[in-house]
């Protein structure tokens, strides 16, 4: 290599070679060996995912019993949904009986079109009817959902349940029992709850709070006026058919009213028992502190200037 300066001498030139010198052999390529067919198993291998769609985690039955709070968790938003799609419902159809006794009291002075009539009569059968399916299908998953929160309730009060599961079903399916049955037995699983989280001791009878109180009220009064709307509709008369228009919209609203009462008393039972999910927590942001000791002042340094 010439380390002489380029503009006093000639020019230096780099030739970089690989170690080993510019020739170095290459190892010889491996053989590859022939086809020899697929690959063939003595037995169908049993590795790999199952043939099936992606489904949510409770969408299929397990061998293994998943976490009683998982499950009432995962239930109790199909019963909200129910219960709000129920009430709104039941509104429309408090309306359209509405609209009907309006239709009655128009029809005490003149004749009505066929139309109006049709109409009228086609949106209280409609409503009426749907109404009623989901009303029963919120009852039947509202059984369900009791269930699976006692079963959560008693296994994290570590207590047994007061009664089978059997008799909550009876009760809430005869008639005249249903009156009772259903609210102590919400009763007992707001005591159980309170006392699996330590805000209720085991001494004394448990007395239920306001909600369960009113709702206790609500499903009450809507059973009796339901069963009411059934008795009258076996009259006869004009007068006792305009009676059981609005006998049928007060059922209606009551229905809607219980409804809603129920979605509050679900999310109670579900904030008490399901732990919340760290994941939906909003950003917090501290505005004031109440009682705190003032925080301690550092000493001023000797060498400070003051």
């Amino acid at each position: 290599m010439n380390t002489a300066h380029p503009r006093s001498g000639p020019r230096t030139e780099w030739t970089a070679t690989p170690p080993g010198g510019p020739e170095r052999p290459r190892p010889p390529a491996a053989p590859r060996a022939p086809y020899q067919g697929p690959p063939a198993y003595v037995a169908p291998p049993r590795w790999g995912f199952p043939p099936l769609g992606w489904r949510w985690p409770l969408a299929l039955p397990t061998a293994r019993r998943s976490d009683p709070a998982e499950r009432l968790a995962a239930l109790s938003g199909t019963v909200v949904s129910t219960l709000w799609i129920t009430a709104v419902l039941g509104v429309l159809a408090a309306g359209a009986e509405t609209w009907r006794y309006v239709l009655l009291l128009w029809s005490r002075s003149g004749a009505l079109g066929g139309v109006t009539v049709a109409v009228s009569d086609a949106l209280v059968s409609t409503l009426g009817i749907v109404t009623w399916l989901f009303g029963l299908l919120a009852v039947v998953l509202g059984v369900l959902w009791v269930l699976r929160a006692r079963t959560c309730a008693h296994e994290r009060a570590d207590l047994l349940p007061a009664r089978e599961d059997w008799q909550v079903v009876l009760g809430t399916a005869v008639p005249g029992v249903n009156l009772f049955v259903p609210g102590s037995v919400l009763a007992e699983l707001e005591d159980v709850t309170l006392r699996g989280a330590g805000e209720r001791s085991g001494a004394g009878r448990p007395a239920p709070s306001r909600l369960v109180r009113l709702w206790w009220l609500c499903w009450a009064g809507c059973l009796l006026l339901g069963w009411t709307t059934m008795l009258w509709g076996l009259r006869d008369g004009v007068q006792a058919m305009a009676d059981g228009v609005v006998l049928h919209a007060c059922s209606d609203l009551a229905l809607s009213v219980t409804a809603l009462v129920s979605v509050r008393v679900v999310g109670w039972t579900v904030r008490m028992l399901v732990p919340p999910d760290p994941t939906s927590w909003g950003r917090g942001r501290v505005l004031r502190v109440r009682g705190a000791p003032p925080p301690p002042r550092a000493g001023r340094p000797p060498h400070a200037v003051r």
